[in-house]
């Protein structure tokens, strides 16, 4: 049985990032285990640009973005293992895998990194009512279709949910010559970034329709056309609103899920509110040397905070291994999520061995103009206050607090929005 200082459990953009970390920092015993057939993840299939302006300071498609850190890894030892499939993770960090090249293989490690991303929301996730033809697609299995096997799945779309994969789909269907007739979203705001609303859908003039959800696809063999509602403040839909539209061919962009069946599977410590591992603020599961980062810890908007966020992991896995466990008795703190407050990752930290910022990230529940977000130790004191010109909770939101603002902490941190009135 082989055993390694650190396994990576995917080999997308936090897995590429979090094992370029690791060797960065001294690691020289890293495996990448990937289901597919190549690195990259998602961004194979991204083909768009607006990747990469935060973390490279230029515009890159998604192959552009993920093939910068693919030529990185190319210069070190890491060893990959592709189109393979991991089959359990145990709490003594051992790795069961198995793939057509490699077989059945059992791998002992000092540390473990959860980078397996997340899946996409499907029509049975969501019960969505309606005969059962062709032409009924996840938005990402669509982009697939077209960006990866040159197949045009409709001609004529409808999109449910406005999340930012949903978004993009818009955008590239109309220029690969289908018509958009319609984006419908269940919430009263988008769940997207406000540059995708302008990008793909005003700059095309695709109707988005807000409070609006489909309550039945037609068609046998292949989707005719659906029903459009608009649904109450309980998303309840509201007789007499009813909208027809022929289509054939539906997407859905409904939400995505922390892919986190082998962690739970593991017993590590789940967040409810994110389907995601609670962590530390090293990016450690409550299963001491397994570490979590990039879509399966938290859904991003922006590649580059994944890759931010798994470099941070795959230093702290190596720091781990090369120098042990800080020696501390104060217990962690936790984070809370206060009032307008999705969740907060990290969860808990331990502020007796922050010697640098602590980096809050976490969403709003409902979209706001002005707003002040309040740092409070303890339930009580406020140690922070940011403002933000405008909030919405398709965009993650990221605080900093110094070292010497967690020192007066004991008990709790609790992160809050208040919305200010508009002004004038």
């Amino acid at each position: 049985m082989k055993h390694v200082d650190v396994v990576i459990l995917g080999g997308g953009p936090a897995g590429l990032a979090a094992a370029n970390a690791a060797w960065e920092a001294g690691l020289r015993s890293i495996l990448i285990v990937e289901r597919d057939r190549h690195l990259g993840g998602i961004l194979n299939q991204c083909i768009h640009n607006g990747f990469g302006l935060h973390y490279f300071g230029e515009e890159l498609t998604g192959p552009e973005y993920a093939g910068r850190f693919e030529r990185r890894l190319a210069a070190t030892g890491v060893e990959v293992c592709v189109n393979t499939m991991v089959l359990e993770i145990t709490p003594e960090k051992l790795v069961r895998f198995t793939g057509p090249e490699t077989g059945y293989r059992e791998v002992t490690a000092e540390t473990v990194i959860l980078a397996m991303g997340c899946r996409e929301r499907t029509r049975g996730a969501i019960g969505l009512a309606g005969t059962r033809p062709a032409g009924v697609l996840t938005a990402g299995a669509a982009q697939r279709y077209v960006n990866v096997d040159g197949f045009m799945p409709g001609r004529r779309v409808v999109i449910l949910g406005s999340g930012d994969i949903g978004l993009i789909m818009a955008r590239r269907m109309t220029l690969e010559g289908a018509k958009v007739l319609a984006c419908a979203e269940v919430m009263p705001y988008s769940g997207g970034l406000a540059r995708n609303i302008q990008q793909c859908l005003n700059d095309f003039d695709i109707p988005l329709y807000l409070s609006t959800t489909i309550t039945e696809i037609r068609g046998r063999e292949r989707v005719t056309g659906v029903t459009l509602m608009k649904v109450d403040e309980r998303r309840n839909p509201i007789p007499g609103t009813e909208m027809e539209i022929d289509c054939d061919l539906v997407l859905l962009s409904v939400g995505l899920i922390p892919e986190n069946e082998l962690g739970r599977e593991a017993g590590i410590r789940m967040d409810s509110r994110t389907s995601a591992p609670v962590v530390f603020e090293n990016r450690e599961t409550s299963i001491p040397g397994v570490f979590a980062c990039g879509n399966v810890l938290q859904v991003h908007d922006l590649v580059d905070y994944v890759t931010e966020e798994s470099e941070l992991a795959g230093r702290e896995a190596a720091r781990l291994v090369l120098e042990g466990r800080p020696d501390s008795n104060a217990a962690p703190i936790p984070v809370i999520p206060g009032a307008g407050v999705r969740y907060t990752v990290p969860q808990q930290v331990h502020a007796a061995r922050m010697n640098e910022k602590l980096s809050v990230f976490f969403r709003v529940a409902t979209p706001s103009g002005p707003a002040v977000i309040h740092v409070l130790a303890d339930g009580a004191a406020e140690i922070a206050k940011f403002r933000r010109v405008r909030t919405a909770p398709g965009e993650m939101e990221n605080i900093q607090l110094p070292p010497q603002l967690l020192a007066k902490v004991k008990e709790s941190i609790t992160v809050s929005v208040e919305v200010l009135p508009e002004e004038g």
